[in-house]
């Protein structure tokens, strides 16, 4: 299986109904991305797959054959997503927050509450609530838009 992880080529070999979650963790080494559930109920596996939200315990890896897959790694530790996840205490127990922290890159520059609502809405979380989450989110949006962030969504030329 051959396609771009993190914006670099990855090459696996893998059967192709081999669960894109478990490739990423076993073969390639990268893991923060989290199994919960393993029934695509909890979004604790989030990962973008061609610039789309996908529960990675539900996709066989031949779906991401010459495609595009950005996990939490990928968005780098500078990410103002992770330093605000951090300072508003917004991760405790560490399952769900790369999931919530990939699905909250597809929100543009200034989302309402309830579009950060909808955009983690297939992520639950078990241990904050979700109040520290949703201000960690906006905090975040906040942040692109005093340094001027164009409202490009993760995907669409890089994750912002």
């Amino acid at each position: 299986m051959q396609f771009t992880l993190n914006g670099a080529p990855a090459t696996v070999d893998a059967h192709p109904l081999k669960r894109l979650l478990d490739v990423l963790r076993e073969d390639c080494r990268l893991t923060g991305t989290k199994e919960g559930c393993g029934e695509g109920e909890c979004g604790a596996c989030t990962v973008l797959l061609n610039g789309e939200i996908v529960c990675s315990c539900l996709v066989p890896v031949a779906q991401a054959e010459h495609g595009e897959v950005v996990t939490i790694e990928g968005l780098g530790e500078d990410h103002p997503l992770q330093r605000h996840f951090m300072n508003e205490a917004g991760a405790q127990c560490g399952i769900c927050t790369p999931g919530m922290i990939v699905a909250a890159t597809t929100l543009g520059p200034d989302p309402t509450l309830d579009e950060i609502r909808e955009a983690l809405a297939g992520n639950l979380c078990r241990c904050t609530g979700y109040e520290a989450i949703y201000r960690a989110v906006w905090r975040a949006s906040a942040e692109r838009r005093s340094a001027g962030g164009e409202g490009r969504r993760a995907g669409e030329g890089g994750a912002t």
